[in-house]
């Protein structure tokens, strides 16, 4: 069975001892003194473009030294994962983006300028549920509803954030679980797949909660689940796909920070101690809470970890499914 390997940082272990940063405040321990690049690979507005953002603007602050976002959507994040996959590995440029870039797509893109193992982890920053959401239009007021209704006929059309994303394998477990007949519809990112359920370009979407929740509150979107063991924070309401009566459907994304390879420990140390430090400032927890988000602050061997038990598990739903970009 093909397997996604990620670099494993060498003798680091959940509890990583992180070392402190330099003595400089113009040099901190391990980085360069140029300006530190976030790449996020989705367009602006999103969650994990929001993320990027909130944590350059702290690191900037506590680093003493520039940071910047900039976006690079297409392709389901492949386009500004090469981009930093072929960077220097000195620890100024980092990938702020979804696990699937990494535990989806090597599995059903036949050709990818980069692999997973030509990048190691920083953070796995956060974790979230997605949303099933519809246009009010369909008239969908239940999961059990929605897949009635696409057991019939032509299916639904969905949205996703572009083929490999979450909304995408969303999609074919859901084809898979209940045997609805679904077009995953794919778009650059979640702010325009939000877009399209909004504007009726398609019947709904199972996309990110966080660019879903503000359009479920002004009653432009109806939520029939979330995909999370629990139900969302932010929307209480709304009940698990679980609850719902299809356990089969609970699907979670995780927000990582990843950098090249060959990027040295002590810069992926320094890059992980301030995000660490970031995850504790009370702004930075809360606009993870208004994002609907949870906080998971894994480094080290233990976000190589989970993100290798991902790929293992999605690689088994995308050959179960045939799930493929043409």
């Amino acid at each position: 069975m093909h397997r996604v390997r990620f670099h494993i940082l060498g003798g680091l272990l959940a509890a990583l001892a992180l070392l402190p940063l330099g003595a400089s405040a113009q040099t901190p321990a391990g980085l360069p003194s140029h300006t530190v690049k976030f790449v996020n690979n989705f367009p602006p507005g999103g969650p994990s473009d929001i993320i990027a953002r909130s944590l350059a603007a702290e690191l900037q602050k506590t680093l003493k030294q520039s940071f910047i976002v900039e976006n690079k959507p297409g392709a389901a994040g492949n386009i500004g994962a090469e981009q930093v996959a072929k960077s220097s590995a000195d620890g100024t440029t980092v990938l702020l983006g979804i696990d699937t870039v990494f535990t989806v797509n090597p599995f059903i893109y036949k050709r990818l300028a980069f692999k997973p193992a030509d990048f190691k982890p920083v953070m796995v920053i956060a974790s979230s549920g997605l949303l099933v959401g519809v246009n009010p239009g369909t008239g969908f007021k239940t999961l059990g509803e929605l897949v009635a209704a696409g057991r019939q006929g032509k299916g639904l059309n969905f949205s996703s954030a572009g083929s490999g994303s979450p909304g995408h394998l969303a999609v074919e477990l859901f084809k898979d679980a209940t045997g609805m007949k679904i077009t995953q519809v794919p778009y650059k990112g979640n702010s325009p797949a939000v877009n399209a359920v909004l504007a009726a370009e398609v019947d709904g979407g199972v996309l990110a909660t966080p660019g879903m929740l503000p359009h479920v509150k002004a009653g432009k979107i109806g939520a029939l689940a979330v995909t999370s063991r629990q139900r969302s924070r932010l929307a209480p309401e709304v009940p698990t796909v679980a609850e719902a009566g299809f356990k089969g459907l609970e699907q979670e994304v995780l927000y990582v920070a990843m950098v090249p390879a060959a990027t040295p420990d002590a810069a992926v140390q320094t890059l992980a101690k301030a995000m660490t430090d970031a995850l504790a400032q009370p702004d930075i927890r809360q606009r993870l809470i208004d994002l609907d988000l949870q906080a998971e602050g894994l480094t080290g061997a233990a976000a190589t970890q989970r993100l290798t038990a991902l790929a293992q598990h999605y690689e088994r739903v995308i050959r179960a499914t045939g799930m493929h970009v043409e």
